[in-house]
């Protein structure tokens, strides 16, 4: 069979991948997307999405518990397992297939199967017929990435999970390791403790949410505890003794290790890039740790060939696979695209209370050499979030003290991961502490809250 040929061929259909093949096809050029597993990646199908739906319902769970505080009264309170999963997996299935009618409309055609490069512009695609031959001036990698597997802490899908056993789980964990605190370790933590599992986290860094502002883990980490958490900072798992029903975990910390009894583990300790298998080495791409190395415009060097998304590196966001994907495209049409700055990205984690952040912590700001102004601002100082019964939590800017620039913005408290993209805006607007103090923000609203933080900043706060 002769080979199809197109302007531009896409390797993997997640947040990145799709949605370069529809910006491209929007831009008037033939694309074609090739995906081995399910459109909408892991995103749609095992990440972002399905876990929102998990932790909705242990925030209405948890909400009905508290049914009292807002002169309510429910009895008999519970939960099935299989319909909250049933649930979660109903919400993945319907943004798929929206994926698949969006690629439709676009004209973009769809490939399953598996992809190599052989040579540069060629793609080669084994499908369940056989090899389906593509060519391409332009191939976008967008092969995205799995779960880091430590030695000796492989999953098994029985006692010892990946976030794919978690999304499903076959019986509610009684006593809970997560190995792991960055966002998919304390989502599922959250999770499983909400619905009544005791769990325990366990953190190599001296603190949880280690990417997140030191004052914002400090915060959560206390709510955590709080709802019953149990947290190990500065410890290892070095091994897991598995047995039937069971599994001992030997902890370190502080130079001595403990063995403490569990009857499930999440392992959470990262991610690789899908780099394997490809062909990349032979067409002389750089690989580094597992990722992709790209310029500030994905491009990697061999000509016609781009990489976006986790493949390419931090921060490994779907949000961020998709503005890259975008840029891409535009870039291939002869649009005049500016760069994709990290910085600029905001990290959002669902646990309960939520934790948001974009641009630089405090310490990060300092050691860049700025001269700072820190603003906080508490959620106990706020109508609304005492209206509707969230009282906890914390809104925290830093600003660049000579010039007013906002250079970092950190929350932690109910529905941050909404409000973060205030500020979001306002960086990419290149907005001082003037403008955000001469903003009216809406009463009564969290979002006010981000207004007293900027006030702060300068001891102009009100309402604290």
């Amino acid at each position: 069979m002769a080979a199809q040929s197109f302007d531009v061929v896409v390797i993997g259909a997640g947040p990145g991948g799709y949605v370069a093949a529809i910006r491209a096809a929007q831009l008037g050029l033939s694309v074609a997307v090739v995906e081995r597993e399910h459109l909408g990646g892991i995103c749609l199908n095992w990440g972002c999405i399905p876990t929102k739906a998990l932790l909705r319902s242990a925030e209405v769970f948890h909400l009905m518990h508290r049914a009292k505080d807002f002169g309510l009264k429910a009895e008999g309170i519970g939960y099935d397992l299989d319909a909250v999963v049933k649930r979660s997996r109903g919400v993945a299935k319907q943004l798929t297939s929206g994926v698949g009618h969006l690629l439709k409309k676009n004209k973009v055609t769809v490939v399953m199967g598996t992809a190599t490069i052989p040579a540069k512009g060629k793609v080669s695609v084994k499908t369940d017929k056989g090899t389906e031959d593509l060519t391409a001036k332009h191939i976008i990698l967008a092969t995205g990435a799995r779960a880091r597997e430590l030695p000796g802490l492989e999953a098994d899908g029985d006692l010892v999970w990946t976030y794919k056993h978690a999304l499903q789980p076959g019986r509610m964990p009684k006593k809970l390791l997560v190995i792991g605190s960055g966002a998919i370790g304390i989502e599922f933590a959250s999770f499983f403790n909400t619905l009544g599992a005791d769990t325990t986290v366990v953190e190599v860094m001296d603190r949880i949410l280690p990417v997140e502002d030191a004052e914002i883990s400090a915060f959560a980490k206390k709510q955590f505890e709080k709802q019953g958490l149990k947290i190990r900072e500065k410890a290892m798992v070095k091994q897991l003794d598995r047995a039937k029903g069971k599994v001992t975990a030997h902890i370190e910390q502080d130079g001595k290790i403990e063995k403490v009894e569990f009857d499930t583990v999440i392992s959470a300790v990262g991610i690789v890039g899908n780099v394997e298998g490809l062909g990349l080495e032979e067409l002389g791409v750089k690989v580094d740790r597992t990722h992709v190395v790209t310029d500030a415009y994905c491009r990697t060097g061999v000509d016609g060939l781009y990489a976006i998304g986790d493949i390419a590196g931090a921060p490994w966001l779907a949000h961020k696979a998709s503005h890259e994907g975008v840029m891409v495209a535009e870039m291939i049409a002869g649009q005049d695209v500016h760069p994709v700055k990290p910085e600029s990205i905001a990290g959002c984690t669902y646990c309960h209370p939520q934790v948001a952040s974009v641009g630089l912590t405090e310490a990060k700001a300092k050691e860049a050499g700025y001269d700072i102004k820190v603003g906080r601002f508490p959620f106990i100082g706020n109508g609304k979030a005492i209206a509707l019964g969230e009282p906890e939590g914390m809104v925290k800017t830093v600003f660049d003290a000579k010039t007013g620039e906002l250079l970092g913005a950190h929350m932690v408290g109910a529905e941050v991961t909404e409000l973060i993209q205030g500020y979001v805006v306002g960086r990419q607007l290149e907005t001082t502490e003037e403008d955000l103090m001469h903003t009216v923000f809406p009463h009564p609203t969290l979002s006010e809250m981000m207004h007293e933080s900027v006030l702060d900043a300068w001891g102009r706060a009100i309402h604290f």
